[in-house]
């Protein structure tokens, strides 16, 4: 079997020194680092290139492939992929990176932000996508080393998402082992059930299919038409869905396998069809024309399901050359066959359907109600109605006349007063149904949509375009309520919006959240698509890289001293203020900084905060007396299981600590990470306790938080 390497070596010459970069730099990044399954990281991004190279994609795209966590998880920065790679594959990278580390109420909540990123990117650069569905393959076929908790999860997350939006684009290779993959996972012993029994028919089934195979190949041959004809068993996912549907046993399943027939022209396939069904007899109501009619990826081929003169049935597709790249590849195939770029048309109309998304999704309150909305979209059966002049309109199942309005266009949708199926007049609010052909009745007086109409719309294209118009009727409102709600928000924390508002930070902040001015982001924040924090915590961080100076914090961010515990200079009693960004506690060494107006700030000797000022701003410091309680905090980073924290606060206790608050997550290394909160009396009792808990085997490491 070829390796990663092999492959690179395949490509044009001009491109292997791309890759080859690529991929050395790469591993030079994430030496040492593992995965959980203990095999070296650089395992990983090498899956994904390999993923990448087999489905035909550019040089970009797999030079991406190995270098997407670098930025995440190693110090390399955006900065130096840039320099070393170029702009294009930057772009790529940064479109997959998760994130900047923000606090997030949940891991659904980090998830939903996360994946909003991955699709705005991807609406400026498609390959985004597709690099990152081939990331989640590879750690779907790794998941069993992580913790049951994770796997469900990660699987939950993967089939509601990853599988259909790969389906929606047409790549089925990724798609069917997706949902494999989940099954296994969610539903473990029906996976298992279909694994042992469908192997235990196979060499009954590849009789019957070779048999079947046979048959078509003479047909074609005495037809004088050209083609191939072969076998593909159906993946367990598409058989499970199907006997929970019609709930039907395995035996009960006929159509286990499917006889694929891939001739030149469309003419040939109808040709191909007339001829198996005066050979066997079709299932009345099986019978599928996707050429005609083409699924909403684009997806095109006959499908029929027909009886052999001995009762056996199986189903064929029929397709063209092309249609068969497009149906395997979907938009990866615009890459891998190049030379024949004659799906161009196809190309363009898949980009279509993901700017249609990003058209809508700035009017939605937060990424978790995008996501809702785009699985909706994804997620739901079709049906396809008409318009008068016969074009085919792909909408969710029981879909209403306002969700054919807005997908024609959105003016369509706010000037509707009214609506026709199959001629005759009928509620707004009615069902449609597939075959329908529906008229729109329009008005240029009316007043635009109403409210009422979000009760029963069913895709989300439509109910966010009727909130983007209420959004921008009310622009002006909105923009004001947006600066008054940031400005309150920064001045909370301490700070001047105006300060922290610089023409540089909004072109920071809107390469991020896609804003193309100032205005737009106030209005956003006073509609509620983007909210007050998403915006403030990116400014604060962008004010603190450029300032990174002990001045700037406010006094709500520092706190007071107890009397008579530190002097300055050998002087006590002075009124000094305990330094928040490094959180001194008695017993670490501390320096005084003489602040403009706040007096003295004591910080630990070592905060970055307080580098490179000037001795003259700078005092001796020291602790005196008792001193009172103080609360600090220590992370423990450790392999998960069950007995852990029982174990850590056992620890806690058997010192006579108190405990004031504990945060615990699981890592992407599939470790525990706890944030504990101690109140102690002394430093000695903080390193008494971590030097305990280190002798732990299952303690990876623990040391004192700055917080």
């Amino acid at each position: 079997m070829k390796s990663v390497l092999d492959k690179i070596y395949e490509y044009p010459s001009e491109d292997i020194e791309i890759l080859l970069s690529a991929y050395n730099y790469s591993k030079q990044m994430h030496e040492g680092q593992k995965r959980a399954s203990g095999e070296p990281y650089f395992m990983h991004p090498c899956a994904v290139a390999e993923i990448l190279i087999d489905l035909g994609m550019d040089t970009p795209s797999v030079a991406a492939a190995f270098l997407h966590d670098v930025i995440e998880d190693t110090p390399a920065t955006a900065d130096d992929i840039k320099k070393g790679f170029g702009d294009e594959i930057l772009t790529l990278v940064d479109g997959v990176t998760k994130l900047d580390k923000i606090r997030y109420s949940s891991h659904e909540e980090e998830d939903a932000e996360n994946f909003r990123k991955i699709f705005v990117a991807m609406a400026n650069d498609v390959r985004v996508i597709i690099i990152k569905l081939a990331d989640r393959l590879h750690n779907m076929r790794s998941l069993n080393f992580l913790s049951n908790e994770r796997q469900q999860r990660i699987a939950k997350e993967t089939l509601e998402i990853f599988t259909p939006l790969a389906g929606r684009l047409g790549i089925s290779q990724i798609k069917c082992e997706l949902e494999d993959l989940c099954l296994k996972y969610l539903e473990p012993e029906s996976y298992e059930y279909l694994v042992t029994n469908i192997h235990q028919k196979l060499a009954e089934r590849h009789e019957f299919v070779d048999f079947v195979v046979n048959e078509l190949k003479k047909m074609l041959k005495e037809s004088g038409i050209k083609g191939e004809v072969f076998g593909r068993p159906k993946h367990f996912y598409s058989i499970y869905k199907k006997m929970k549907k019609q709930d039907k046993s395995l035996d009960q399943i006929y159509d286990l396998s499917a006889v694929r027939v891939i001739v030149a022209t469309t003419e040939e396939c109808y040709e191909v069809l007339g001829k198996i069904h005066k050979q066997w007899k079709p299932v009345p109501g099986r019978i599928k024309d996707y050429i005609a009619t083409p699924k909403r990826n684009l997806y095109q081929s006959l499908h029929t399901t027909v009886v052999t003169n001995f009762g056996q049935i199986f189903e064929i597709q029929i397709r063209t050359q092309e249609m068969h790249k497009m149906a395997e590849f979907g938009i990866a195939a615009h890459w891998k066959y190049k030379e024949q770029r004659t799906s161009e048309t196809n190309f363009d109309q898949r980009l279509s359907w993901i700017r249609d998304v990003m058209n809508w999704q700035g009017s939605l309150n937060d990424s978790k109600e995008f996501v809702a909305s785009l699985k909706n979209d994804l997620y739901s059966n079709e049906l396809l109605v008409f318009t008068p002049h016969g074009k085919v309109i792909s909408l969710p199942l029981e879909a209403t006349p306002v969700d054919f309005a807005y997908s024609i266009h959105s003016e369509v949708g706010n000037k509707c007063v009214g609506a026709k199926v199959n001629s005759r007049i009928v509620p707004l609010n009615s069902a449609l149904h597939t075959g329908d052909v529906v008229e729109i009745l329009t008005s240029p007086n009316t007043k635009g949509p109403s409210w009422d109409w979000l009760k029963f719309v069913k895709s989300g294209s439509a109910r966010a375009k009727i909130k983007q118009f209420f959004k921008r009727e009310m622009k002006e409102g909105n923009s004001k309520t947006g600066r008054a709600m940031l400005e309150a928000e920064a001045k909370r924390r301490g700070y001047n919006l105006a300060e922290l508002l610089t023409e540089e930070s909004f072109k920071r902040l809107s390469n991020k959240l896609v804003f193309s001015s100032v205005d737009e982001m106030m209005a956003s924040v006073g509609y509620g698509a983007v909210s007050v924090n998403q915006v403030i915590f990116k400014l604060i961080d962008y004010y603190k890289k450029e300032k990174p100076k002990p001045e700037i914090l406010s006094s709500d961010k520092l706190k007071h001293s107890p009397s008579g515990t530190v002097s300055i200079n050998g002087v006590s009693g002075l009124l000094v203020r305990l330094a928040h960004c490094c959180n001194p506690v008695p017993g670490d060494e501390i320096v005084g900084f003489v602040s403009r107006g706040r007096g003295v700030i004591v910080h630990r000797c070592d905060c970055p905060n307080i580098k490179g000022e000037g001795a003259d701003r700078l005092q001796p410091a020291q602790w005196t007396g008792e001193g009172a309680d103080f609360i600090a905090g220590i992370k423990v980073i450790a392999e998960d299981n069950s007995g852990l924290i029982a174990f850590v606060t056992s620890e806690i206790s058997a010192l006579h600590l108190s405990m004031t608050a504990i945060n615990g997550r699981v890592n992407k290394e599939g470790n525990a990470e706890f944030e504990i909160k101690i109140k102690f009396n002394k430093r000695s009792d903080m390193d008494l306790l971590i030097n305990r808990l280190k002798k732990s085997r299952d303690i990876i490491d623990v040391f004192r938080t700055t917080g």
